[in-house]
C-alpha cells in the first residue's frame, strides 16, 4: 500500500488521488498512519464484504481449481514457466 503525507495530499492532490484510484493509500501525519484513503467503489466493496476472492487449502478446493492449482505445481517443479513470464 502506498503512502503519501498529508502535506503531500495538499501539494499533490492529483497524483494522491490517482493512486487511490487504484488502490487505497495510507495518509501520514508526523510519520505517524493516519488515514486511508480509497475510491468510493473500493469502500463500497469492503463495506458490503464484496471482495470476490477466496482463500481455500488444498484439500477444501473446488475440484477444478486444485486440479488446475496442482497442474501449475508439477509444471513448476518440471523448472517449467519461469521464463515465460518476459
Amino acid at each position: 500500500m502506498r503512502q503519501f503525507t498529508t502535506g503531500d495530499l495538499n501539494k499533490q492532490v492529483g497524483d494522491v488521488t490517482d493512486a487511490a484510484a487504484r488502490e487505497p493509500v495510507v495518509l501520514t501525519k508526523h510519520r505517524k498512519p493516519r488515514f486511508v484513503l480509497m475510491s468510493y467503489e473500493h469502500y463500497e466493496r469492503m463495506r458490503a464484504g464484496g471482495d470476490p476472492r477466496r482463500v481455500y487449502r488444498v484439500s477444501e478446493m473446488p475440484e477444478e481449481h486444485r486440479d488446475l492449482f496442482l497442474a501449475e505445481i508439477d509444471r513448476l517443479a518440471r523448472g517449467e514457466g519461469y521464463d515465460d513470464e518476459q
